[in-house]
């Protein structure tokens, strides 16, 4: 899988930008505040639907435009796939495939992606929302489908959070908080389950790779937290009932609160380090390593994934954004060497020097929004 054609119109900082990609490593060379970043992040964009730097679109539509184009051309299992969103001020956003019309999370499966950028330390140090969005992500990747679940997820739960808070001052009949609790139990106990399987699957690839980046660190694993049972059953539906139950349990405290207590957003992935917690406990560098080992992991992951939704071609391509600067000189060749052989990475960096030689290749400058000769 690769990307071999990118054009944005109206994207961050761009009014338009029309790049061609290849195989192998490129690198987008400028000074902080160029645009380089811009570029990879649309590429994210049409992955994930989002971005690493920022929580809403908005801030993606170049200021004083009404929307903002990314378009993208993808080599995938032998075949050439045209993806576009476009992103609308105020509006629902609208997507298009090979031309035809399409919903958004049409497109998410179809390119898949693993990026490492600075933010990634807050994988380790950071809320727990920050770690259930990475999980949530590498479910998806591996289980496209769910994407709906999680929408679904989100608007239940906006509604039964509104109700409880409505209930506070006026508790009448609950009778549609009762049917509230159903469909986010059911919603919850699927996603729950995804997350297991792919905490069970992404372990062992954590562990490896932190092996190669920290040899000398001890182990790291990984491991699902939540408030629902030590011991968790495997089906969707038996979590589900599990979920509902706890859901029966708090309401009266949900009542005085406000707010629902029980569910995935509430529940953390949990990272260890030599038997203890990272956040916390490891220090800056050994909690970059761990940073890069989720990022590695996930990639030998998807890149072996042979699950119902696989590809023969869905090895992702690789973003690494501005990480290099961020990294002593042993970590660097260690993640280098773990990549090199990746059949597409796009990396930004301030100077080329900061890139290493393990990943030489085409390098194409970005100043003041002007990519290459363009």
């Amino acid at each position: 899988m690769r990307v071999t054609h990118v054009q944005l119109a109206d994207f961050r900082s761009y009014p338009e930008a029309d790049v061609e990609l290849g195989p192998g490593v490129t690198t987008f060379v400028g000074r902080n505040g160029q645009g380089k970043t811009n570029l990879v992040e649309a590429v994210r964009y049409l992955s994930v639907l989002g971005s690493h730097r920022v929580a809403s679109d908005g801030p993606l539509i170049r200021f004083g435009a009404e929307r903002a184009i990314v378009r993208a051309k993808v080599e995938k299992a032998g075949r050439s796939l045209g993806l576009e969103v476009t992103l609308n001020q105020g509006r629902a956003n609208t997507a298009r495939l090979n031309r035809g019309a399409a919903r958004p999370r049409d497109l998410i499966g179809i390119l898949r992606t693993v990026l490492f950028a600075p933010e990634d330390l807050a994988l380790v140090k950071g809320d727990p929302s920050g770690r259930r969005a990475f999980l949530d992500e590498l479910c998806v990747a591996l289980q496209p489908a769910l994407a709906g679940d999680l929408s679904d997820y989100e608007r239940v739960l906006r509604q039964r959070t509104s109700m409880l808070k409505s209930a506070r001052h006026a508790r009448g009949d609950l009778t549609m908080l009762d049917i509230w609790d159903e469909k986010l139990a059911e919603l919850g106990g699927r996603i729950v389950a995804a997350r297991l399987r792919a905490v069970a699957a992404l372990a062992p690839h954590v562990w490896a790779a932190y092996q190669d980046v920290a040899p000398d660190g001890g182990d790291c694993a990984i491991s699902y937290a939540t408030s629902l049972a030590d011991d968790l059953p495997e089906a969707s539906a038996e979590i589900g009932e599990l979920l509902l139950e706890r859901l029966r349990e708090v309401r009266p405290k949900e009542l005085d609160r406000g707010v629902t207590l029980a569910g995935p957003h509430r529940d953390d992935l949990e990272i260890r380090l030599a038997g203890m917690p990272a956040k916390g406990y490891a220090s800056h560098g050994e909690s970059w390593s761990c940073a890069l080992a989720l990022r590695v992991g996930t990639y030998d992951l998807l890149t072996s994934d042979t699950g119902p939704d696989s590809d023969d071609d869905g090895e992702p391509v690789l973003i690494l954004d501005d990480v290099f600067a961020e990294l002593d000189a042993g970590r660097r060749a260690a993640l280098a060497a773990r990549l090199e052989r990746a059949s597409q990475v796009l990396i930004t960096a301030a100077v080329a020097e900061d890139v290493p030689e393990a990943l030489a290749g085409r390098v194409i400058p970005v100043t003041k929004g002007r990519v290459g000769d363009e």
